[in-house]
């Protein structure tokens, strides 16, 4: 079963300094545990390399080009990609007329379309509140993914 990394989790896997770092890594640890695939997207490597490459004093990690760059090739080592098609698009268009989403809200939908398209009914998350509105997916937090069982 296919589990979508938000790139919230790219951010803290990154970051070691972060306090949540090491419960997004048992997090997937547990869900490989479960039996669950966690995969990326090309929109989650964008916005990592958004939030990565931004300065610090902008809520970035002040990261070179270089360094963002190393980190997506580790992370394309370890999660399977879930590559963008015109089918990702088709879907994300119905997704945002259905649930009248507006402003960047429409980044996450989009998130939920590759989801639809690639057959993930799961996306780990920090954000599990933003991804309620859509019944066709489960937002899992890194906390709840901890509980889930083989």
């Amino acid at each position: 079963m296919r589990i979508l990394l938000d790139t919230n989790i790219l951010g803290r896997l990154a970051d070691i300094s972060d306090p949540d770092h090491r419960l997004a890594e048992q997090a997937i640890d547990a869900l490989r545990r479960a039996q669950y695939l966690p995969c990326l997207t090309p929109q989650s490597i964008y916005e990592f390399w958004v939030v990565a490459t931004r300065p610090k004093l902008q809520n970035g990690f002040g990261m070179s080009a270089g360094e963002v760059a190393v980190e997506i090739l580790n992370f394309k080592a370890l999660f399977p990609l879930c590559e963008d098609s015109p089918q990702v698009f088709r879907e994300w268009e119905k997704i945002v007329a259905n649930y009248g989403v507006l402003g960047k809200n429409a980044h996450d939908a989009r998130f939920v379309a590759s989801m639809v398209v690639h057959g993930a009914s799961f996306l780990l998350t920090f954000n599990v509140q933003d991804f309620r509105r859509y019944p066709q997916i489960t937002a899992l937090s890194p906390a709840d993914a901890l509980l889930v069982t083989p």
